[in-house]
């Protein structure tokens, strides 16, 4: 299938990053389009999350080319990034321990219009409703995960960067963000996923890049996974 730049949400073309004098991404091209799922699968190492925060500048040094909603954001410092409509939630989630859930809800800034209002990520997350006044440090991992989530929601971002949200959950928690993961598609929403755990993945994605050493090795849409599998194996051992 085409694309085009009025389908494109995210170009990324050449993109080397660096942190001091080490070279992490060596010419990384990437297309995510509107309202898709794409996921960045490899082993530990292979510059999955460095490809995250160096779309949103949180690296050393980067350059090549990383065209976001159609603006070329390469050189731009990163909050004149997240007002591009980008949201981040990294692995170790950011959560304030001093602060309620709900204070940590309300925390960051709208970058954009169009935020969910707390009630909306109410109704999508009912245990943060249920929790809504208990301290960050009293959630539990999955609470405080879907609680990392939800904040972004409030921003206006419309594109979702998500490193690791599976990591270390119960299975129960992990259907629960699967179940998100598809309602903010529905929404509209555009996600980038890091993720190690493939099972969680595999249904949820409309594309996977795979990475090696700060490249990417192989591309694959959903509709290929039956084929791949083999090669997946190989390069992840999944």
């Amino acid at each position: 299938m085409g694309t085009s730049a009025a389908t494109e949400y995210l170009r990324i073309t050449d993109l080397h990053a660096f942190y001091g004098e080490s070279h992490i991404l060596h010419g990384v091209d990437l297309v995510v389009n509107r309202g898709e799922v794409v996921t960045l699968l490899g082993r530990n190492g292979a510059g999955r999350t460095t490809t995250l925060r160096a779309i949103l500048g949180l690296v050393g040094r980067r350059s090549g080319s990383i065209m976001i909603n159609g603006v070329e954001a390469v050189d731009l410092p990163p909050h004149a990034i997240a007002r591009l409509g980008i949201g981040y939630c990294p692995e170790e989630r950011g959560i304030f321990a001093s602060l309620s859930c709900e204070e940590n809800l309300l925390l960051p800034p709208q970058v954009a219009s169009g935020g969910m209002k707390v009630e909306e990520i109410y109704a999508m997350f009912p245990n943060l409703e249920e929790r809504r006044a208990s301290q960050g440090t009293r959630l539990s991992g999955g609470e405080q995960q879907m609680l990392a989530v939800a904040r972004i929601l409030r921003t206006g971002a419309r594109m979702l960067l998500l490193d690791e949200i599976s990591e270390g959950l119960a299975p129960v928690i992990v259907q629960a963000l699967a179940r998100m993961i598809r309602t903010l598609r529905e929404k509209g929403f555009t996600i980038v996923m890091v993720e190690q755990n493939f099972r969680f993945a595999a249904p949820l994605a409309d594309r996977f890049y795979v990475m090696e050493h700060g490249r990417i090795v192989e591309r694959i849409d959903a509709a290929q996974l039956g084929e791949k599998m083999g090669a997946l194996h190989e390069l992840l051992g999944v």
